[in-house]
């Protein structure tokens, strides 16, 4: 099969690696993709904005499958691009069509979603920027932290939470009305504030039935013990210790089995990934949120983990062929670490030259480029999230030890890293 996919970070590296160990596979395009992943594929410059450049590049190249990584070509309609477009319909296209993208690209859409079919999430109102005194009387009636999220896609930037009432009425003013997140505070979602152990759930659906990938737990904040704003991901842990069975069935029969029946009551077809962000609080696990789309840097811990051919297991996807299965898992885990530019999630420099990233040859680790690109035949940072690290072993510690000890071998000024990872779960 010959497989285009969309998406530059480490969440791409590691589904390129992963692809690239499949019978299937007879060549791998990565668009924009990174210098890390021409080790599986081609890097291509090609911008899935212009769909009509992609459409001449599948033809030309006779693309089998397209897989999307991101969540903006979803949520701009690629996906429905592929399937309305007829020399393009034939093509396998991993990622839902824009209603299903709308989990993640509206937290109103995907509110009303989950209320609409008794999935339990944290109770919450939604207004307009002409509902600015019903907000400002709503957070009057509620207790603090006060949650504040933008409806739409905002660069993982768009919820805030504040412990001053004060602070909240100028936060919410500023996102309905100083169009603080542009269009994607247009409305705002004040939402009730859950207390309790976050984790990760993903499934990989054709809409009827699911396949149930390993789970993860991911260090969102920049400084450890959790500290600090907020990034796209410093780290992740696969599998996750504290998830019993018990929580594991009760995640099934609230959350997951709802949201696929919910998919096909509400005549939405999805053909993707679905990650569950959610939280195990006293009264039970809770959605956070939906994504449509694996979670970065989860990806590079779980996938790993999988002991299946992935196009294989994508291809039954996109025939929708599934029937809920279990997935084959190695028993091994894997821990992921997380080296950015200094300043990220601020402002930060590009262009800074990354000493032996391409000369990582420990058994049991794997390095997935991000923020990377070539100057001069050199690879430099490009991003805040330069690359991470995954190390992989049947003893936790052992994971985290060579995880470690691979990222500080690869260096760059003003490199940064959480040296926790993993660490509030014991493992050390």
């Amino acid at each position: 099969m010959n497989v285009l996919l969309f998406g530059s970070g480490g969440r791409e590296s590691a589904l390129a690696w992963k692809i690239s160990q499949s019978q299937l596979l007879k060549k791998l395009y990565v668009a924009p993709g990174n210098p890390g992943v021409m080790k599986y594929g081609d890097q291509i410059d090609l911008n899935w904005k212009d769909f009509d450049k992609v459409r001449e590049f599948c033809i030309k190249f006779s693309i089998d499958m397209v897989i999307v990584g991101p969540e903006d070509p979803l949520v701009n309609g690629l996906a429905d691009y592929f399937s309305d477009t007829k020399a393009l319909s034939e093509i396998y296209f991993i990622g839902p069509k824009k209603k299903g993208a709308d989990l993640e690209g509206s937290k109103d859409f995907s509110k009303k979603f989950m209320q609409r079919h008794d999935i339990p999430t944290a109770d919450y109102k939604t207004f307009r920027k002409d509902q600015l005194s019903e907000a400002i009387e709503y957070l009057n009636e509620t207790h603090k932290p006060y949650v504040l999220k933008a409806d739409g896609l905002a660069g993982g930037k768009g919820v805030v939470i504040h412990d001053d009432l004060n602070l909240a009425k100028e936060e919410v003013k500023e996102m309905l009305l100083d169009e603080k997140f542009g269009e994607a505070s247009s409305k705002v979602v004040v939402e009730e504030f859950l207390e309790g152990i976050e984790f990760s759930i993903f499934v990989l659906t054709d809409g009827n039935g699911y396949l149930l990938l390993p789970e993860a737990k991911d260090y969102k904040r920049i400084g450890e013990g959790d500290k600090g704003l907020n990034t796209g991901g410093m780290g992740a842990v696969s599998p996750v210790p504290f998830i019993s069975d018990s929580i594991l069935t009760e995640v099934k029969n609230t959350i997951i089995d709802p949201t696929i029946l919910g998919l096909s009551k509400d005549k939405i077809e999805y053909v993707g990934f679905i990650f569950f962000g959610l939280i195990y609080t006293q009264k039970g696990v809770k959605v956070i949120e939906y994504n449509c789309r694996m979670g970065d840097p989860e990806t590079e811990a779980v996938l790993p983990r999988i002991d299946e051919d992935l196009l294989e297991v994508l291809k039954e996807t996109a025939e929708k062929r599934i029937i809920t299965r279990s997935l084959k898992v190695k028993e091994e885990t894997a821990i992921t670490v997380m080296k950015v530019s200094k300043g990220y999630p601020g402002k930060y420099t590009k262009g800074i030259v990354i000493k032996k990233i391409d000369k990582q040859k420990q058994k049991d680790t794997i390095v997935f480029q991000a923020g990377t690109k070539l100057m001069e035949n050199k690879i430099v940072t490009d991003g805040g999230r330069v690359f991470c690290v995954t190390g992989l072993h049947k003893e936790a510690s052992v994971a985290r030890d060579k995880a470690y000890g691979s990222l500080r071998s690869i260096e760059f000024e003003g490199e940064y890293y959480r040296a926790d990872i993993g660490k509030d779960l014991g493992i050390k």
